[in-house]
């Protein structure tokens, strides 16, 4: 059993952490930009010696795109084995004129350090990494068994990794999975997803005619594509919020008690929320609950509508052509595959000259919070921030934890360690320190409360 007096731990990584932020500087410095392909097989090669130099037995496993590094030590019997997920890879920085610090420069101001990558998700993998380190250097063994992935194509929407996931099932076995990853809740406490909403990409374009026309000389003769486009996406769903595609919500689950309590006792200052982002209502309808709606609904939403003349000044034209990008955004069981398939007989009913262009997709993922790894994981939580964390039925966002739920079949766990304003994915990304602290703090006291499972 192991001990869950932590106070030696906790210890040495206080006495550290000048020594860490080095390390996570030298980390963050190395651009890994899987759209371009930058830097990534460096820093595979580099955060694989890291790891290695745990005595963690560590390869670089190739895919179809670009490689995982996968590492393990498996030296707890009778203990459960955790597989800790994380992804090397980054968006790119652009635009470089907004930062205030160049990107690949990792600088620290106010307490926190600010960096592409440093929140998502380098600074909170390499604190999972730290905390094994921590762990080893003090207890010399690990509280339970544990492996190691790290993706270099999460920013690429996850392409490889359901074939990778399937093939390497025997390698990947574990009793659960934890992703540190995405921020913690807006009013600073510690939170663990026991899900994500999936998602849909798809575009909708439609040619009328094989050239630009003159308003004037063809108006109500050619029929115009952006009103087509329209009037589709009119009957895909109706002013009250309705997504009216047949059999959208067939496979919808209800909500399970314990979901809408753990719901309820989410903090929430609406109005602040709102007037944060500018907002004078919410999306239609309007009595649905704030968290409910990220964690229990699906969505449809138009990311963009293109076509025509849109400079400056008028131009009388009708338009040949336009486009339309589309995202859903899928919870429960709903599956990419079944709701496209509802997206293109929808579309054929309605609008036959319409072509619906699949863009890529991720399956949803649910763990039921009744798991018998949430007291643990909650418990090491408490132990290191000095505090209970929330607990989310499912975050509005998508990570590609089906990969564990339905191919691998273990619960999956998503536990944030960066502030709620870390800026991913934009400009000044960042991460505070006391944070990336705590997290090596949470990552070592989960391993502890999990070795008493």
């Amino acid at each position: 059993m192991a001990d869950l007096n932590l106070s030696d731990i906790f210890t040495y990584i206080d006495s550290r952490r000048e020594e860490y932020l080095t390390r996570l500087k030298e980390y963050v410095r190395r651009p890994s930009i899987s759209a371009h392909g930058e830097g990534i097989a460096e820093t595979a090669a580099y955060i694989a010696q890291v790891i290695g130099r745990l005595g963690m037995r560590t390869e670089i496993l190739p895919t179809a795109g670009w490689p995982m590094v996968y590492a393990e030590h498996l030296e707890a019997p009778g203990a459960p084995t955790v597989l800790l997920y994380g992804h090397y890879d980054v968006q790119p920085p652009d635009p470089l004129e907004l930062w205030d610090s160049p990107p690949f420069e990792p600088m620290v101001r106010n307490g926190r350090i600010y960096g592409r990558g440093v929140g998502d998700n380098k600074g909170q993998h390499f604190a999972q990494i730290l905390a094994l380190e921590a762990t080893l250097a003090v207890r010399k063994r690990l509280p339970c068994n544990v492996k190691l992935l790290l993706e270099g194509e999460e920013e690429i929407g996850s392409p490889q990794i359901a074939a990778f996931v399937a093939a390497e099932r025997e390698r990947l076995a574990a009793d659960l999975v934890i992703t540190a990853d995405g921020p913690v809740d807006a009013s600073g406490r510690a939170t663990v997803h026991f899900g994500v909403r999936g998602v849909l990409s798809f575009e909708l374009r439609v040619r009328h005619a094989a050239r630009d026309l003159h308003s004037g000389n063809f108006g109500g003769v050619a029929p115009n594509p952006i009103w087509t486009l329209v009037h589709l996406l009119a009957t895909m769903k109706a002013p009250d919020g309705t997504i009216t595609i047949d059999g959208f919500y067939d496979n919808v689950a209800p909500p399970t008690e314990l979901e809408r309590a753990a719901l309820e006792r989410l903090p929430l200052d609406l109005p602040t929320v709102m007037a944060g982002i500018g907002l004078d209502r919410l999306d239609a309808p309007a009595d649905r609950g704030y968290f409910e709606r990220l964690a229990l609904w699906p969505t449809l939403t138009v990311n963009g509508l293109h076509g025509g003349y849109g400079g400056a000044g008028s131009k009388t034209v009708l338009p040949a052509s336009a486009l339309a990008k589309c995202d859903i955004r899928l919870v429960s069981d709903q599956r990419v595959e079944d709701i496209f398939a509802r997206v293109k007989d929808h579309v054929a009913r309605h609008a036959p000259e319409v072509e619906v262009i699949f863009q890529g997709g991720m399956d949803p993922s649910k763990t039921p919070l009744d798991s018998a790894y949430t007291a643990p994981i909650a418990a090491g939580l408490q132990a290191a921030r000095n505090e209970e964390p929330l607990l989310v039925p499912a975050m509005g966002g998508s990570l590609p934890e089906y990969v564990w739920t339905r191919i691998l079949g273990v619960p999956a766990f998503v536990v944030p360690y960066a502030n709620h304003d870390e800026a991913n994915h934009a400009p000044n990304e960042n991460l505070e320190l006391d944070r990336f602290y705590g997290g090596i703090k949470s990552g070592a006291a989960i391993l502890a409360h999990l070795g008493q499972k």
